[in-house]
């Protein structure tokens, strides 16, 4: 198991999301991403704003995923 916190993820708090996988940690942290935006937290609707600034970007989504990918993978085990 892996841990990773919101920021690490593109977001804007220091919550942890802990999983075996990157997807079921992108998983949580989607879901926290939710929480947040019913919430209308600013910080982190700034964080959604700046992601949705990279899917206009051919390709820089898929860049940023690759790349979270690989920093979750080098993180020791929990």
């Amino acid at each position: 198991m892996k841990t990773m916190n919101c920021k690490q993820l593109g977001g804007a708090c220091e919550k942890e999301f802990s999983a075996n996988t990157f997807e079921e940690i992108a998983e949580l942290s989607k879901t926290h991403g939710m929480e947040m935006f019913q919430k209308q937290d600013k910080e982190h609707l700034d964080a959604m704003n700046t992601i949705q600034e990279l899917m206009k970007k051919p390709g820089a989504m898929e860049n940023w995923f690759k790349n979270k990918k690989k920093e979750f993978e080098a993180l020791d085990d929990d």
